[in-house]
């Protein structure tokens, strides 16, 4: 075992000193983020009143929406006459379309009529004195012969009672509504109705072997049209999912962003040069174009997007305006900075041979910028698929605003499902394009 004097160690601590005297931020740096962190956070719960708004908050309706995402419901409304008939009506745009005769509803002999109810093994039966809701192994009669619909025997824990009526609780399979002369039922089935065909179409409801069979070979629907073209015509001009005027807005979306990247990125290009201290040695033009360049992207392009819609209207040249601009003011302090950060050793010694200006900026920087540039442009580009979706629900056209629009009915989630997925597959693929053209241009592997 060595052992060293105290000479040693002075010599030690004076040649190291960054270890043996270290600062107080150095010692205690660490320690002191950790308890800021802390304090930020519980100033964040308290601020944000965190624990009230967690026990307000509507859990229940996450579910409920969620479950609008994958699924519909049928609502077939049993209208109980003084003579005793019953009446079935469907809502005007029933996904069963205008004569719908589903087979999971039944019409008894002696008159009553059983709808079956799926996912909790149960069924609901209406007759002209009671209804008797039957879920969850237990079947429970309500009478609705007097004044008020009365259960018959102990309520359930998923049966609610009120003055005027029995509201039956089925969770996801959907729920009951009892009244004296009614009887209104909410059926769920999981999957998207009418996706394909809808009810107004000539091959709606009609088997996939069916409709297969009529496109290939089966004789003319319409006299003057043929059934391939019938059946692309109905599938574009789908009512319930208006998959025509989808499409039209997600392509809308994709050419603004590509619209306003290009031209972001085309003004971007030269003022960067003039911007760049090492390529202009102009520094009051310098700071113009750089504070210029910060403005523009301070501004939100969200922002930008409301003046622009209340100067043009709305419309994708909003759109693509909101984006141009943004990404002049993105693009050219990162081109700026990349021309700032270049090896002047290269341009040097072009212009050491005489050469012109250009030749010098073509020669000298272009090869080091471009790769870099590019890649930047392509990453942005990706974003701003993404950020022409946001700015589109302010009236900037695309599949922003659609996707708004079936979001405010708070009925119609499963169209907000499908334009989602449709947004997030072209992400996917924009993204694995920009991954693999900026891979390829910087000459690296992708993973």
């Amino acid at each position: 075992m060595t052992v060293i004097d105290a000479n040693r160690m002075h010599e030690i601590e004076t040649r190291y000193p960054e270890y043996f005297h270290r600062s107080f931020r150095q010692r205690f740096g660490g320690l002191m983020i950790l308890i800021a962190t802390l304090l930020y956070s519980l100033y964040a719960v308290w601020f944000f009143d965190l624990p009230k708004l967690f026990a307000e908050a509507h859990w229940e309706r996450v579910g409920i929406y969620l479950s609008q995402w994958v699924s519909y419901d049928v609502q077939p409304e049993f209208r109980i006459g003084n003579d005793g008939s019953i009446d079935i009506r469907y809502p005007r745009f029933s996904p069963l379309g205008d004569n719908p005769h589903p087979d999971w509803l039944v019409n008894n002999p002696d008159g009553s009529i059983t709808v079956s109810i799926s996912g909790t093994s149960g069924s609901v039966t209406v007759s002209k004195s009671e209804t008797i809701v039957t879920a969850h192994g237990v079947s429970v009669p309500v009478e609705v012969s007097s004044g008020a619909p009365k259960v018959v025997g102990p309520v359930p824990g998923w049966m609610t009672v009120y003055d005027d009526n029995v509201l039956a609780d089925l969770g996801f399979a959907g729920n009951v509504s009892i009244s004296v002369d009614r009887v209104k039922i909410r059926k769920r089935f999981i999957g998207w109705a009418n996706f394909i065909f809808d009810t107004q179409s000539s091959f709606f409801d009609k088997p996939f072997g069916e409709v297969v069979s009529l496109i290939v070979s089966g004789p003319r629907i319409k006299p003057d049209q043929s059934n391939l073209s019938l059946a692309f015509d109905d599938i574009w001009n789908n009512s319930e999912w208006q998959h025509g005027d989808v499409w039209t807005k997600l392509f809308q979306t994709i050419v603004m962003a590509f619209l306003g990247t290009l031209l972001g990125s085309l003004t971007a290009f030269p003022l960067a040069f003039l911007a760049a201290r090492n390529i202009t040695p102009n520094r009051l033009l310098n700071q113009i174009l750089k504070r210029f360049f910060d403005f523009l992207r301070s501004v939100d392009m969200l922002i930008w997007a409301l003046f622009l819609t209340r100067a043009f209207g709305p419309g994708p040249l909003a759109g693509s305006g909101a984006i141009f601009l943004t990404e002049t003011g993105t693009l050219g302090k990162l081109y700026s900075e990349g021309l700032e950060n270049i090896d002047n050793k290269p341009r040097e010694g072009i212009k050491s041979t005489g050469a012109q200006t250009v030749l010098v900026h073509r020669y000298g920087i272009m090869p080091q910028i471009v790769p870099v540039f590019v890649s930047q442009t392509l990453y942005q580009w990706e974003s701003n698929v993404r950020g022409a979706t946001i700015i589109g629900a302010v009236g900037a056209g695309g599949i922003g605003l659609k996707l708004w629009e079936a979001m405010r009915t708070n009925a119609n989630w499963e169209n907000v499902a499908y334009m989602v997925i449709l947004i997030l597959i072209v992400v996917f693929i924009f993204d694995a394009a920009s991954n693999a053209l900026r891979h390829r241009l910087m000459g690296t592997k992708a993973h």
